[in-house]
């Protein structure tokens, strides 16, 4: 790797270090010492008021080892054809290299920029680093399950119920206001999340499937639909039971649990038991959050329908609000069933989907952000800075608990960053676990993500110039 590479400047760095930057790093990285700590001065929190730079200054606070890694990770990040190739090129260069230097050299580099950690104290390190630089843990356990990777009797589920009420066992020692994300298809078997969302579809599936009998089961009532199996039903009522007691153990806890929405063919099954959960704890504040994915096209009328049925039954609503994840998948599903595309046709129709949600969110924490509270889930400037405004203008706290944003660990972090040390409530959503156990999960977010991963230039360009900054000693 040439500094050429790293630096447009690399004549200046040649002349000052002599050396090419593998030297460099083959002296126990030396230059990355020079380089490395955070700024001299922690920067001046913005005042309420102030216009929010995403100009990168907040990159002062990475170590020099932060800068390099997360420039090599994005440098290949941005190759798709390596993204795409991702899990064969994991299975070879683990046959060739060891089981040993093969999880050495992953935890370098991509688990290392996207993860944080396998175990409960190299997870704690991770979410006091965040801490001191202004930003809130939301933690993840990366396990879920897609139709045709169904198991054997309840023993995995039962398993994941056990790894979910560890995760809100670190989630509440993540400090104020703490969160976690869960995916029902950890708990409950995507193929029957199927099931129950064709029911939903329909002539008096909604009326048999309600919110107050699917609450019930959650109470203790035997599930007896007549849609369902025998057996669909027994493995329904042990789903229901694992996620409230999760819930349960969370509010207990005081940690707020953010349930992820996921393909189209599961999601009316995963908004009814996340409603249901919102009936049983959301009495008094909103405990339990829905994820709302702004590129479907029905997705501000599914909004607006869950917030009135909010309103109607008296209970609080939490919502993670995310442009979606699943594009590709979701035109090829659309594609081999012969539907229409749920999707909106352009970019510029799924950004003018987010702002109207996020404006009517915002309107409604405005209001009462007691009983409606938000989190922006998103990597986008403009929609992070159209909250920011509209969060002034509607008279909403910084981080009085109404709204607060959320972006990737190791992605966007120009502007976490700069939210943070403005006053923002900010969230990095971070995996955990063992390298064999999240980087099936990360490769898959990473193909879903192209867009993302393609649209990172930016950021590193920014990490590139700080970097460039501190090798050449400029102020």
């Amino acid at each position: 790797m040439s500094l050429r590479w790293l630096c447009p400047t690399a004549g200046d760095l040649r002349s000052r270090l002599g050396q090419t930057a593998g030297a460099m790093l083959g002296r126990g990285g030396r230059w990355l010492q020079r380089a490395g700590g955070v700024a001299s001065a922690p920067l001046q929190p913005a005042p309420q008021g102030a216009q929010l730079r995403f100009d990168g200054d907040v990159l002062r606070l990475k170590s020099g080892w932060e800068l390099a890694r997360g420039l090599l990770v994005f440098r290949l990040c941005g190759l798709p054809g390596l993204v795409r190739r991702a899990p064969a090129l994991l299975s070879v260069s683990r046959w060739l290299l060891g089981r040993r230097l093969w999880g050495s050299l992953l935890r370098a580099s991509f688990y290392g920029q996207f993860v944080a950690g396998q175990t409960p104290p190299e997870v704690g390190v991770t979410v006091q680093h965040l801490r001191a630089l202004g930003l809130r843990p939301l933690l993840a356990v990366p396990i879920e399950e897609d139709v045709g990777q169904d198991k054997e009797g309840e023993g995995w589920y039962e398993g994941n119920r056990g790894a979910m009420l560890g995760c809100v066992g670190l989630s509440a020692q993540g400090g104020p206001q703490p969160m976690m994300q869960l995916k029902v298809t950890a708990l409950m078997s995507a193929r029957l999340c199927r099931t129950v969302s064709l029911r939903l579809g329909e002539p008096g599936g909604p009326s048999e499937l309600s919110l107050d009998r699917v609450m019930a089961v959650m109470g203790g009532e035997e599930a007896n639909f007549s849609g369902l199996s025998p057996a669909e039903n027994r493995h329904l009522q042990a789903s229901l039971l694992r996620l409230d007691t999760v819930t349960q153990r969370a509010v207990e806890a005081g940690v707020r649990v953010l349930v992820d929405a996921e393909y189209t063919y599961v999601n009316p099954a995963l908004t009814l038991v996340t409603l249901a959960l919102m009936g049983r704890w959301n009495r008094t504040q909103p405990w339990v959050w829905n994820t709302y994915q702004c590129y479907l096209q029905d997705c501000l009328a599914r909004l607006g329908a869950d917030v009135a049925l909010a309103e109607r039954r008296g209970f609080c609503f939490g919502v993670k609000l995310v442009r979606g994840a699943y594009l590709e998948q979701e035109r090829q599903l659309a594609r081999e069933g012969g539907y229409p595309d749920p999707l909106h046709p352009t970019w510029e129709a799924t950004n003018h989907s987010y702002q109207r949600c996020l404006d009517l969110l915002l309107e409604l924490g405005a209001r009462d952000g007691q009983r409606c509270q938000l989190i922006v889930a998103s990597h986008n400037e403009s929609s992070v800075s159209h909250a920011v405004r509209r969060m002034e203008e509607l008279g909403i706290a910084k981080d009085g608990g109404a709204v607060c944003f959320g972006q990737l660990l190791g992605m966007c972090d120009h502007v976490s960053l700069a939210l943070g040390q403005a006053g923002y409530a900010i969230y990095k959503s971070i995996p955990y676990g063992a390298v064999e156990e999240v980087l099936p999960y990360l490769v898959r977010r990473a193909q879903e993500n192209q867009s993302v991963l393609q649209g990172i230039r930016k950021e590193r360009d920014l990490l590139r110039r700080e970097l460039c900054r501190r090798l050449l000693r400029r102020p």
